[in-house]
């Protein structure tokens, strides 16, 4: 159904146009999620590579949800792929709602208008854009779990978390004290906890 590998990549491709490329920094975690999407997409819609291949490497059949297939499946039924379905519609919402807020108020910049923003759902989170990617991407393998999308997954935290802090850095040089109070009072990714 490779009709259905590219309206899934479309689908959740939009994304990127919310996080802004204006350094090179960017590139490299919005590159990992895009593979992500097409390692999901290919894998769910197209070729199950993975299956193949470890079948092949084994020389055995693996049963649907063992490193391929409908991850919960076996365990909840369909569960699994409404679970996946609400952390990704989550993950797209706070993508949407930190775009919106950081648009509004710190890209305003340009016009002499922007400052740091603290307000809303930067109040509770410092990178809900990229908690979202994090959710989005989760519930996808939620609902269908590969092997390369562990290995991306796994490159996509590491990626984003150095970002977040690289972009904490400039942060810290354009607003000095005040980011580094907002810093204390909120947390990186997770309310009161991370």
């Amino acid at each position: 159904m490779w009709w259905a590998v590219l309206i899934w990549i479309v689908i959740y491709g939009v994304f990127l146009l919310f996080v802004p490329f204006y350094k090179k920094s960017h590139i490299k975690p919005a590159g990992v999620y895009a593979a992500f999407v097409l390692a999901f997409a290919v894998e769910m819609f197209g070729v199950p590579f993975s299956m193949y291949a470890l079948g092949w490497l084994f020389g055995i059949w693996l049963p649907e949800g063992v490193l391929w297939g409908h991850t919960l499946g076996q365990y909840i039924g369909l569960w699994g792929m409404y679970l996946g379905i609400v952390v990704s519609l989550l993950g797209i919402a706070l993508v949407l709602v930190g775009w919106r807020k950081i648009h509004q108020e710190y890209w305003r910049m340009e016009a002499g208008e922007g400052k740091l923003v603290q307000t809303g759902i930067y109040r509770h989170i410092r990178h809900p854009q990229y908690i979202g990617f994090f959710l989005i991407t989760f519930g996808m393998m939620l609902e269908w779990v590969t092997i390369p999308l562990l290995i991306l997954y796994v490159l996509l935290l590491v990626l984003y978390y150095r970002l977040a802090k690289r972009e904490e850095a400039d942060m810290v040089k354009e607003f000095g004290e005040d980011y580094i109070e907002y810093k204390k009072r909120t947390k990186m990714f997770i309310p009161h906890l991370i």
